[in-house]
Formats: C-alpha cells, structure tokens, sequence
C-alpha cells in the first residue's frame, strides 16, 4: 500500500515517525521526501504566513502534483489543517481514501467548518473524547490520545530535582523571540539555587534560544540550553514554563506544574478575542478540565499577552517551588485531566487501522 503521510509541525512529526514504524510493510512518503523540512513549513500567524505565501503555493502545488503522478492508496493528514485539509480535499476530489490525526479545535472557534471537514475527508482520529459528537455519527471516532502511550516509557524519579525550573518557549522562530526573554526576566526574580534548562526542538531553535540567553543582563541564575530532551527534562523539573502548544499537554501527562504562557501580535490578540467562543482557556489539559466540568481552580496557569509578564511567572513558579502541598496539589489536579485522555489499547494501533482500513473501518 502507497501512504502519504503529511505532518507539518514538530509535534505531528512525532505522531508520524511512529506511525512509520508500524506501517513498516507499506510504501510511505511525506513532506520530507519533496525537499520541504518542517522548520519551514511551521510558521504562526496571518502576518508571517502571508509574507511566506509564494513559498506555500508552491508546497501546494509540489504535494498535489505528487497526489496525482503517485497515486498514492490512502493520504494521511496529521494536523496542520491549513495546508493538510486542502490537499485531503483535493486528494478525496481524484478518489484517493483521506484520513485526517487531530480534530481541528471546531470547540474552541469556527464551528461552521464541521461541514467542510466532513466533506473534505473520510475519516477523522479524534484526541480527546468530547470532539467525535461534534460531527455525523461514524464519522470521527475518539481513538485516547497518543502521548499518553508514547510518554508512558519515559522514566519519572519519585522525587523532582530540587530548583529545575524547564523553559520551552516553543519551537517557531517568532514564539522563541517573544516568550523566551521574558521567561528569562521572571527566572531572575526566584531565589537563588534555581536554574533553568531550555530543551530546543531543533537547531534553528536552539541558535535563537542561544542568542537570547548570551544577551541577558542578569546572569545569576544558570540556564542551559540543549538540543532536544524536553519530555525528559519535564520528567525531572520541579516545574516549568511553557509556550501554548502540545508541550503544555506533554508537561500534563508528565505531572509536571506547568505556567502556560503565550504572546502573539495586538492584532492576532484581537482577532482571537473575538473568534474563540467555545471554551474559557486556551491550554489542552485546561480545555478537558472545562469540558468535563471541573470546578475551581484550573490544572494549568495561563498567562497570555499583557497578563505573561516576568512578575506573575515569577509567582506562580515560586508558590510550586516553596511549598510541596501546593506542588501535590497541582500534580492531583494534572492526574484527574489527563486520565480523561486514556483508553484500553493503543492510540497509535487504532490510527494504522483507520489509514490501512483494516479491522472494520469505516
């Protein structure tokens, strides 16, 4: 069977190596194979997106031609449904079976483009167990989320390593340039004996994050930067900061208190306000909290735009770094979220069923 398996982000490429693996007996192509790295591909924002649109015409037109020359069995879209619903579309469109890993946030904003979705795919692998009554019945099944089997393997120590504060300021260009420095202002307002590891998601990454680091004035407290280990790093921190983004839910599921932060352009800010009506967060272990109607206090602290300042970080990182009943508390309320995401089997097992349309798919 010929698979083209389309992630174009850091975290969707995670979900696709695995995947890889166990369609070991298949033929299986992607983004990579026609010359397009992820770094590339993954870049936020209208503004950014815009100044790049020749370069994501041309991605277009370079994975459409290679639908229609390759004539591949199935097209799996994973995510980054910018560019993977259009080319499920027009794959669908030339009677190429589609299936698309990762629900589109349609809760959260844009509920009208259930309809769409629906036509421009034959399948739909849901991460979170509210998403699938959103759409017509069998057509999107809730299949657990895949990084709570994929972290299971990573080893956690009983006890934290005392003052490791984890900085993971995303892996985009533009994320790294506004969150980072003032991560790294609100580390130098904890007390001695904290220090902090920042694990970059690629090398691009690790350069900016190393600038940023070489330019601080206060150098009092210690921050290194690596390239990659993050899910270890998380493991150990006694907390962290952490951009919005899939890492927040990795932070979760490794029981890990997490400050979600986030800035983006006063113009993207205000576009969000006005378009995100369903839910009340923005972070996922947040958003299953609300949708399974918690109460209190939520999992994850978010700080976001003109509320992400070093002050506030500060005091939410030392109130977990001073008392370890808040710590455990925090941890419990992590436990409760993140077991909404389980289910008996393997996540990745039930996505290769749907692709390979096996086992009774629909």
């Amino acid at each position: 069977m010929k698979i083209l398996l389309l992630a174009g982000e850091e975290s969707g490429l995670i979900y696709a190596g695995r995947l890889r693996e166990m369609l070991g007996g298949h033929e299986v192509r992607g983004y990579a194979d026609y010359g397009f790295a992820t770094s590339d591909l993954a870049v936020m924002g209208f503004g950014p997106v815009l100044k790049r649109l020749p370069f994501f015409l041309g991605v277009k037109r370079t994975m459409q031609r290679a639908i229609d020359e390759w004539r591949p069995d199935v097209v799996c879209t994973i995510d980054y449904p910018g560019m993977n619903l259009k080319l499920a579309a027009y794959a669908k469109l030339r009677g190429v079976r589609t299936v698309h890993v990762v629900c589109p946030q349609v809760w959260a904003w844009k509920s009208g483009r259930i309809p769409k979705i629906q036509a421009s795919i034959d399948r739909l692998c849901c991460f979170f167990p509210f998403e699938p009554a959103l759409f017509r019945p069998g057509f999107a099944e809730f299949v657990g989320h895949p990084l709570v089997e994929e972290l299971a393997g990573v080893e956690r120590p009983s006890v934290p390593e005392k003052g490791l504060v984890a900085l993971l300021p995303g892996s985009r260009i533009g994320e790294i340039e506004r969150c980072l420095p003032l991560m790294l202002e609100a580390l130098a307002l904890l007390p001695q004996g904290v220090r902090a590891v920042i694990p970059a998601a690629n090398a691009r990454a690790k350069e900016i994050a190393d600038r940023i680091v070489a330019m601080r004035t206060d150098a009092s407290r210690p921050v290194e930067t690596r390239l990659g280990g993050a899910r270890e790093l998380l493991a150990r921190a006694e907390c962290a900061v952490v951009a919005s983004g899939t890492a927040t839910l990795e932070a979760a599921i490794l029981r890990c208190p997490t400050v979600l932060v986030y800035r983006v352009s006063a113009a993207l800010a205000w576009f969000a306000r006005r378009v995100i009506k369903g839910v009340r967060h923005i972070g996922l272990v947040n958003v299953i909290w609300e949708k399974g109607g918690g109460a209190g206090e939520s999992p994850m602290p978010e700080l976001l735009q003109e509320d992400f300042t070093p002050g506030r970080v500060a005091d939410a990182l030392r109130r977990w770094l001073d008392d370890g009943a808040a710590r455990a508390d925090a941890v419990r309320r992590l436990d409760e979220s993140v077991a909404a995401l389980e289910t008996d089997g393997s996540a990745f097992s039930r996505i290769v069923r749907a692709v390979t349309g096996e086992g009774g798919a629909r």
